[in-house]
């Protein structure tokens, strides 16, 4: 705005605040449009994490390991476990392991498998790149869980040579999807010990292809995992070397 109708922000704040936003100088546009985009990022940001339940409600894939139901560079939307959990998830944890599902009957199916997928934090620590992976069965503490294992990809011939067997505590034990890099539980690679309810962010609902490449691309995460590598990038701040802002890096491990 221009000429004598333009007011003087000299004359005050309010005036002030009229002649921002009515003026047409450029470096003015520019501040309002960028403050305008933030202010709508800000807004999704917030509706999503009302929806979810937790901060940040998106993740970026940044392995291989969730192969075929998870690609690098998905964009990941993560759901508060026990939002919306069926009465057959795993006693009070939210969360459906594969083990559960099949044992109640019910065809309960998750990025094209049976079970939850959950976004949890290795040996409980917050500051690594958090893992995302599938809940196979749960674990009670001291439980001998060899037997229970899948001999095709568990590589001892009894609990005493099968790593966190048995189990140091009560917890999950987790496997990647992609049986070509990731043919072991999580816990047999020592990728985390059972995963305790207390360590998990998250349960992953929905997928956008391709979406996540900015994510991973903003934090470094490009070249840095291979198909085998256990993580997701999370956007939270810079508190480990996948860490970014409203979605997040997490390996797939």
């Amino acid at each position: 705005m221009t000429g004598d109708d333009a007011p003087d922000p000299r004359d005050g704040p309010r005036a002030a605040l009229r002649w921002f936003y009515t003026t047409d100088r450029t470096g003015v546009l520019f501040v309002r449009e960028a403050a305008s985009s933030a202010l709508a990022v800000g807004m999704v940001g917030l509706l999503l994490f009302s929806v979810s339940g937790v901060w940040p409600p998106l993740v970026a894939v940044e392995s291989g390991s969730m192969q075929p139901n998870m690609e690098k560079g998905d964009l990941v939307f993560v759901m508060e476990e026990h939002r919306l959990s069926p009465d057959f998830a795993t006693d009070d944890t939210g969360v459906v392991t594969l083990a559960s599902a099949r044992a109640s009957g019910n065809n309960y199916r998750k990025f094209g498998g049976t079970g939850d997928v959950v976004v949890y934090e290795p040996f409980g620590n917050d500051r690594t790149t958090p893992v995302i992976h599938r809940a196979r069965f749960w674990v009670d503490d001291g439980e001998n869980w060899y037997d229970r294992a899948d001999p095709s990809i568990v590589e001892a011939d009894n609990c005493d040579e099968l790593r966190n067997c048995p189990a140091p505590h009560a917890g999950f034990i987790t496997k990647g999807d992609n049986d070509a890099t990731n043919d072991y539980y999580d816990q047999a690679r020592g990728i985390s010990s059972p995963v305790k309810p207390e360590w998990i962010r998250g349960t992953a609902e929905y997928r956008i292809p391709y979406l996540g490449w900015v994510r991973l691309t903003v934090s470094g995460a490009t070249a840095s995992a291979d198909t085998a590598s256990p993580a997701v990038t999370t956007p939270a701040a810079s508190q480990n070397t996948s860490a970014a802002n409203t979605s997040a890096v997490f390996s797939a491990g």
